[in-house]
């Protein structure tokens, strides 16, 4: 078995800590026992680029379970627990090929390594697997049936070429999925994002001026966590309805050049480029601390802050870059402008990604299942899914709901009866 991770002996760890996490997964235990028993995916070879985390790891035993061929790399380079990678390849036998830090050149060849693999079908978190596939590896789309995408940024990436005619496979935009982005990206990415930024930098949230790029799924959550943390919150938008919602959910809302002089902290979770910009930079305070929860860390022109600054930037903590600019004001880089949840804590908390990964696992069932109807675009996640994972968890949670009387539902069939 072929795999490429930091060291072995950090197994023991990993193991322990995705079992600590398969606690807090009732719906994908139940999916993974069924899986087991039925074998839905048996003879898939599945390439997965996925963030390497315990929550992931028990992701990929489910698949296993189910029958896929499975490789793991990594969809981000800092956000790679290397524990967990080590246990699935030590206790599990899954190739995995990821190792936190690993920088650019090593990145691409682990995805290199999932091509290598010749999928039937993809399972991406950002769409550098399709991405470098119908570019570079156009070798490897003749086995594949379809995928799944999980990010925000990898959905945008893969409408647009599916908008110009170039996606070759149909992809399930598991993103999109009301069980995902209702709980995952607001409530996952909000508590994440606010554990990444307190232990990267130590400092007190509470009367902080906190501006938030955007107000998607992901965005909501930074905010409503940060507005419980007592900050005063700013959000910036483009979109003229997301911007009136933030209005009236009780905050802020201006220009980010507006907000670039008056902000503590900057947290940008958009999937656009540059959002925060040399002209923001350019007005900051003193002491700002920035940084990014997008899948990429584009979303922050690093490149034209190191071009403002004076000489290489300080490494003032672990996850804190310090550029110094002309005037002598400084500015704070967490995590590299990468994603600050992940890179400097742990990610989601697993019961949110037990939703997630949920949808992960009975959309590739379906794709198995369905491939050959489907035409070479990007689909919603099937209703009927997003409902049975909603009751998975609700059951789990032991939590009741209502049912329809047969009269209920023949009113609501009805055109004939009013007042």
């Amino acid at each position: 078995m072929k795999y490429h991770v930091k060291d072995l002996d950090l197994a023991p760890s990993g193991r322990l800590r995705m079992e600590w996490a398969e606690r807090e997964m009732p719906v994908l235990r139940q999916i993974q026992q069924r899986f087991a028993a039925e074998k839905p995916l048996k003879g898939v070879r599945l390439s997965a680029c996925l963030h390497v985390t315990t929550e992931t790891g028990n992701l990929a035993r489910a698949l296993v379970a189910g029958g896929a061929d499975l490789v793991l790399v990594a969809s981000n380079p800092l956000s790679t627990q290397d524990d967990v990678a080590a246990a699935l390849v030590t206790y599990d036998e899954i190739p995995v090929y990821a190792i936190k830090g690993e920088d650019n050149a090593t990145y691409y060849e682990h995805i290199h390594a999932a091509l290598d693999h010749k999928p039937h079908m993809t399972m991406d978190d950002g769409a550098d697997v399709v991405g470098v596939m119908h570019k570079e590896r156009r070798d490897a789309l003749g086995n594949v049936i379809g995928g799944t995408e999980e990010t925000t940024t990898g959905v945008i990436r893969l409408r647009a070429m599916a908008a110009e005619g170039a996606l070759q496979y149909p992809i399930i935009a598991v993103n999109d999925a009301m069980t995902k982005h209702l709980f995952d990206n607001r409530y996952g990415t909000g508590q994440s994002t606010l554990d990444g930024i307190i232990r990267a930098t130590n400092v007190l949230i509470a009367g902080k001026v906190v501006v938030v790029g955007g107000y998607g799924w992901c965005s909501r959550g930074i905010a409503m966590r940060a507005k419980g943390m007592g900050a005063n919150v700013i959000v910036t938008e483009i979109d003229a309805l997301k911007a009136l919602e933030a209005v009236m959910d009780g905050f802020r809302v201006m220009p980010m050049i507006d907000a670039a002089a008056i902000g503590d902290i900057f947290v940008t979770s958009t999937g656009d480029i540059n959002v925060v910009d040399q002209q923001h930079f350019a007005v900051m305070k003193d002491g700002a601390i920035v940084c990014n929860s997008g899948h990429f860390n584009v979303e922050l022109n690093l490149p034209a802050l190191a071009a403002m600054a004076t000489g290489d930037p300080r490494r003032v903590r672990p996850f804190v870059e310090q550029y110094t600019l002309p005037d002598g004001r400084h500015i704070n880089i967490l995590a590299d402008g990468r994603l600050v949840n992940l890179a400097a804590a742990e990610g989601h908390p697993s019961a949110v990604m037990d939703m997630s990964f949920a949808n992960q696992a009975l959309c590739a069932e379906y794709m198995r299942i369905h491939a050959e109807e489907l035409e070479h675009t990007v689909y919603a996640v099937p209703e009927d899914i997003d409902q049975a994972i909603a009751r998975l968890k609700l059951n789990a949670m032991g939590v009741q709901i209502d049912v329809l009387t047969e009269a209920q539902q023949k009113y609501l069939a009805s055109w004939q009866e009013g007042t």
